[in-house]
């Protein structure tokens, strides 16, 4: 289902995030479950969905919490990379 662009044709697990892209975050056990989004006004279906922790952002972004975990909006291009086996971390 993972249709983002890869920041590299040999990066394995780094994707390219549009600047107004939504990463809605549910944390209701114990390894997160991450679904992106490329616009949360677009009303399109998830552009991807991984496992694991997001456990950093460093790019210009909002966080929202909701019940089941958290929405970060993002404000600026940025990647999404994953760190090991449980951990992803967004950069600009």
């Amino acid at each position: 289902m993972n249709t983002l662009a890869r920041t590299d044709e040999n990066a394995e697990d780094e994707w390219q995030l549009p600047q107004h892209a939504y990463v809605v975050v549910y944390d209701e056990r114990e390894t997160e479950l991450l679904t992106i989004y490329d616009c949360g006004a677009a009303q399109k279906p998830p552009s991807a969905q991984v496992l694991g922790n997001l456990v950093r952002v460093k790019a210009d972004h909002e966080l929202e919490n909701t019940v089941t975990g958290y929405v970060v909006r993002m404000r600026e291009k940025s990647t999404l990379r994953k760190q090991d086996d449980d951990h992803w971390i967004i950069e600009a």
